[in-house]
């Protein structure tokens, strides 16, 4: 199979497929290896994933240099490899303190003579479908987890962008303790997974999740999805317009908007929403695409070019439906890569395309608002429920419109801060997920099974207590 390069539009990478035997077979291995992997305990397991992160980290150089040419992105590369490196740690770290804060009990039960201790233990086998957007991170973040609560770990990262797992399988080597394994390849490889193992974990967009979720009731097996999001910003009239456009940007652009957690849709109170545009417009013609000096510039192409064409047409519905583009609002096509540069639209109504569907590019569509009550419920008309944000004159004032937002995650005065704080609960509301929260605590407790010891401290009943003829 091949892989295209997203600034040159070259198909100039080769990788081969894992057959379904090959992924039987791999799977078979990881749960042998896992009976000893869990039997290490939390503390033994956690010593050995810091000798992961250790080893990642020695490789950074060679991670970022392939992610660098599958998404087309230098900084943001290097600080994904550097978030996997961390998020590794953060587990190591969390793991044993969240195994020791384990209820066991004993626990005295309702019923007479009877005391209850729980008893914990992994999914042998953990699986995850991983997205091309952020291909290390996204194919690491419930990986290692899972890893940490004693599971084996089989992973497909996107057939799109594969580059980075051959580096990654270098770093393997130097930890042959880790039961965590690579499958590659297409669709069929993804369900061919979904068959082998006990959990599955999927990333990516609300209609695939849905063929993910099919598959994995036919298995009964638990799935755990995160999915697309239309994420809203309130800018209530008190808050700082020039900040405030600021955070917007860059909440929204950051890798060329392919993130789930961008913000995609903006409310700004009526009466700063004059000096806000003005300052977001100015902000976004201040941007620079990495085109032609790959290493110089702020968001660089599109990774998969069928995303440049869905945001196109997105941005062209708009338009014809009567927005106003303010700035950007064209796909450039340079060197065979795919562009656009931040697109700002105003008088955008609820019926455009480009504020119903995930847009996963930098566009940034404006409704004034005049009244709060009203920009809370249109930020709530929505299919989604992945992550939201506020900006407010203050904290309090953010906090107190908060609870009103249909979301799993609020960012108070900040966007987007779901891709930067991973202990912070995130349940998924809508067709954003299905499933435990991947980030706080729950990241790790969802891979264990509960396993109730029932004990009977008294007299057991025999067979004489259901004679006939007691009953009264």
């Amino acid at each position: 199979m091949k892989a295209r390069n997203p600034r040159t539009g070259q198909e100039d990478h080769e990788f081969a497929v894992s057959s379904r035997e090959e992924i039987a077979a791999e799977a078979a291995r990881l749960r042998t290896a896992q009976l000893g992997w869990e039997a290490m305990g939390p503390e033994g397991r956690a010593a050995i994933l810091m000798r992961f992160a250790d080893a990642m980290e020695a490789a950074a150089p060679q991670i970022a240099a392939a992610l660098r040419v599958d998404t087309g992105r230098g900084a943001v590369s290097w600080i994904e490899v550097q978030g996997a490196v961390g998020n590794i740690r953060r587990w190591a770290t969390r793991g044993p303190e969240l195994f020791a804060s384990l209820d066991r009990g004993p626990k005295t039960s309702a019923t007479p003579g009877i005391e209850i201790v729980t008893d914990y233990s992994a999914f042998p086998l953990f699986g995850a479908i991983a997205p091309w957007n952020f291909p290390v991170i996204l194919s690491h973040i419930d990986a290692v987890p899972a890893l940490m609560a004693g599971c084996a770990a089989l992973v497909k990262p996107s057939e799109v962008t594969p580059r980075f797992v051959e580096p990654m399988r270098d770093v393997l080597t130097q930890v042959p303790e880790l039961p965590l394994a690579y499958v590659m390849g297409g669709a069929d490889v993804g369900q061919a997974l979904i068959e082998e193992v006990d959990y599955i974990c999927f990333t990516g967009s609300t209609a695939t999740g849905r063929k993910v979720a099919e598959a994995a009731a036919r298995q009964l097996i638990p799935a755990n999805l995160e999915l697309g999001g239309k994420d809203p910003m309130i800018i209530t009239a008190s808050a700082d317009p020039d900040w405030a456009a600021g955070v917007a940007l860059r909440s929204s652009i950051v890798a060329t908007g392919q993130a789930c957690q961008s913000i995609e849709r903006i409310y700004v109170a009526r009466e700063i929403a004059e000096p806000f545009l003005a300052a977001l417009v100015a902000g976004a013609q201040a941007v620079e695409i990495t085109y032609p000096d790959a290493a110089s510039g702020h968001i660089g192409p599109f990774i998969f070019p069928s995303q440049a064409d869905k945001v196109q047409a997105q941005i062209d519905d708009a338009k014809a439906k009567g927005a106003r583009v303010l700035s950007g609002g064209t796909v450039e096509v340079l060197g065979g890569g795919k562009y656009l540069r931040p697109t700002i639209l105003a008088d955008v109504t609820p019926e455009m395309d480009v504020m119903r569907e995930e847009t996963f590019g930098p566009v940034l569509p404006v409704t004034i608002y005049d009244d709060l009550d009203t920009a809370i419920t249109q930020a709530n008309d929505t299919e989604y429920g992945l992550s939201a944000a506020i900006f407010a004159g203050s904290l309090e004032e953010a906090a107190e419109i908060a609870p009103r937002l249909e979301a799993g995650a609020i960012s108070l005065q900040d966007g987007a801060l779901t891709s930067m704080v991973g202990d912070a609960t995130n349940q998924s509301r809508g067709t954003s997920g299905l499933g435990p929260s991947r980030m706080g605590d729950t990241g790790l407790t969802r891979f264990l099974r509960e396993q109730a010891h029932i004990r009977q401290t008294g007299t057991p009943l025999l067979i004489d207590a259901y004679r006939e003829g007691q009953a009264g």
